[in-house]
């Protein structure tokens, strides 16, 4: 039974899993599926009473939304450590060949050696790119009311047209980067 846990799922099996998370929750709690709200619910715990008022709500009612991230941690934590979860995937060896022009991928790993590894992670520059790219992805996903997760996965499948401009917007953005900024980032 592990050995069936611990191999990469097809996407045929690990895709619609993910997307029966949207009718369950809206048929059984009436709740909307979405990752980045649980910041702000988590924000509201953790400020003394004297917040301010975007963090001043009944943060209880929204508690399944904790135990949604909770649940992700310790799975993440569990395929780690338990089902051989830091393995690298496989890609294409025409992805290995793009990536390994970038200087991505040359220690066996996806991520950039020149941004995360071990003597790389602590300078101003990881520290600098790292830190200001989570502030964007934290800023945009507030901004676009709204994660990946949030808007493929749940707006779509309510038919948002917000959504759906928000969806072709993250692949837009995500091929920019990925083609233009990235070769850029790494030959710093």
């Amino acid at each position: 039974m592990l050995h069936f846990l611990a191999e990469p799922w097809p996407w045929y099996v690990g895709g619609p899993l993910l997307g029966l998370m949207v009718p369950i929750l809206l048929l059984v709690a009436n709740k909307h599926f979405g990752i980045s709200s649980s910041f702000r619910h988590f924000c509201a715990v953790m400020l003394p009473k004297r917040r301010p008022e975007y963090f001043r709500y009944r943060w209880q009612d929204s508690s399944w939304n904790l135990l949604l991230i909770a649940g992700t941690v310790v799975g993440g934590v569990v395929a780690a450590v338990f089902l051989n979860g830091t393995q690298t995937p496989a890609v294409s060896s025409k992805a290995q060949s793009m990536f390994a022009s970038w200087g991505i991928g040359r220690a066996g790993g996806l991520m950039p050696a020149a941004l995360y590894g071990l003597g790389q992670i602590f300078t101003l520059k990881s520290l600098l790119i790292v830190g200001g790219g989570g502030f964007l992805i934290g800023f945009g996903a507030r901004y676009a009311n709204g994660c990946t997760a949030g808007h493929a996965i749940m707006g779509l499948s309510l038919l948002d047209a917000g959504s759906l401009v928000a969806v072709v917007g993250f692949f837009a953005g995500g091929l920019l980067v990925s083609n233009l900024l990235v070769p850029l980032v790494v030959g710093l």
